[in-house]
């Protein structure tokens, strides 16, 4: 199972702050899980198609091509301002 977590704006427009995923101990990229995400609905398809998603895998910042496996955890977020 993957535990894929949404935050800030994006939990909000989503309406959903975790999600699990069953990964039947394949590996997968970022970018499969996306389109499984964006299957979901219209909403989702147009949230997490954004150019400027940014995707933590186990709390560590990675590309979209990185490989996630079972037992992860997956966050995304848009981008973030600090003040």
């Amino acid at each position: 199972m993957i535990k894929i977590l949404f935050f800030a704006a994006l939990r909000e427009r989503l309406d959903c702050e975790q999600y699990l995923l069953s990964c039947d101990g394949n590996m997968l990229q970022v970018t499969d899980i996306l389109q499984q995400l964006q299957s979901r609905c219209h909403s989702w398809r147009q949230e997490l198609s954004r150019s400027d998603l940014l995707c933590a895998l186990n709390q560590q910042l990675v590309p979209l091509s990185a490989n996630v496996q079972d037992g992860d955890e997956l966050a995304f977020f848009p981008p973030v301002t600090g003040g």
